[in-house]
């Protein structure tokens, strides 16, 4: 089959896919932009009064279903740490088991099987029962959704790095805590770690997530970029953790400074009082001062002539 046979035969399968998913799932199911294939679904755990529910979004890229995987982010202000990381490999997994096939529907299940699997182990009310932290990300998710997209999924040839997980003999790199900024009442603290494979930025999350107060924190937002030599091209990706956007414009720091082989992590505790845009200035303040610290770029007035480089490692305990 040649590249124009293959191109109409996805296309096809897409159109089919999604009149599919619309008839299954009805109202849950939205179309964001035809024209872009950019579509949105609610899934919640299937009681009367939901406790937990998350919106998946997705972009259908032309080579899908034959060769690429759809690009994906799943938003939900409670998902956080280790519960959005392993679904997040879950449905990593799902397409790699299924390469080359239409694969939503098998996405939608699995993550509608782990909200209903969620009950059973939380002590806590859902989301659902307590909405105080969504607001201040829902106000801002649509003039987000699009632009954020491309950003935040990682390809399929190097998804099946995170597939892996860690090897026991995995080294953890240093990692550094910068210094807070607080606002009304949230905190702000940027984390930092020299990575060169995958592996190490799933190492360093894992590691991150061992300290309480970090665990804790409304937010982790992370990006990284890692320079593949071979390949001459990076590798790079991001999360939200429920703060819509602020990975992709974490990401877009990174790229803008060209910065490589490093992940940023920046952790918000909300203080009660929405902030508005000025969250996203502080994610990246933060962001930039740690580079600055740790010698990945120059001050604010050179930063948009710098490259990344490593850095000694510094001494500062996480807040």
């Amino acid at each position: 089959m040649d590249t124009t046979e293959e191109h109409d035969s996805d296309l096809q399968s897409q159109i089919e896919e999604v009149e599919a998913l619309s008839s299954i799932y009805g109202d849950e199911w939205c179309v964001i932009d035809e024209a872009s294939r950019i579509f949105c679904i609610r899934i919640s755990d299937e009681t009367q009064q939901p406790k937990w529910t998350v919106c998946l979004q997705i972009i259908l890229p032309p080579e899908y279903p034959s060769s690429a995987p759809p690009m994906y982010q799943i938003n939900a202000a409670w998902l956080r740490g280790q519960d959005r990381m392993t679904l997040s490999n879950s449905l990593e997994e799902l397409y790699v088991e299924n390469a080359g096939e239409n694969i939503l529907y098998l996405w939608v299940e699995k993550i509608r099987e782990f909200l209903m699997e969620k009950p059973q182990s939380a002590e806590t009310d859902g989301p659902e029962t307590n909405k105080t932290m969504n607001t201040e990300e829902d106000r801002d998710h649509d003039e987000d959704i699009i632009q954020d997209y491309r950003l935040l999924h990682v390809g399929a040839n190097q998804s099946a790095d995170f597939i892996s997980g860690t090897s026991d003999d995995e080294e953890l790199p240093p990692i550094q805590h910068g210094e807070t900024i607080t606002d009304r009442r949230s905190t702000f603290q940027p984390h930092l770690a020299p990575v060169v494979t995958p592996k190490q930025v799933q190492v360093v999350l894992n590691k991150l997530y061992e300290n309480k107060k970090i665990a804790s924190a409304t937010h982790n937002i992370y990006a990284y970029r890692i320079y593949c030599e071979d390949k001459n091209s990076f590798l790079q990706d991001c999360e939200d953790d429920g703060e819509t956007a602020a990975g992709g414009r974490l990401l877009h720091l990174l790229q803008i400074l060209d910065v490589h082989n490093v992940l940023v992590v920046v952790s918000r505790w909300y203080g009660g009082i929405q902030l508005g845009p000025d969250r996203f200035k502080h994610i990246n303040n933060c962001a930039r001062n740690i580079l600055v610290q740790e010698g990945y770029t120059d001050t604010s007035e050179d930063a948009s002539k710098a490259g990344g480089k490593n850095k000694r490692p510094k001494s500062k305990k996480a807040k």
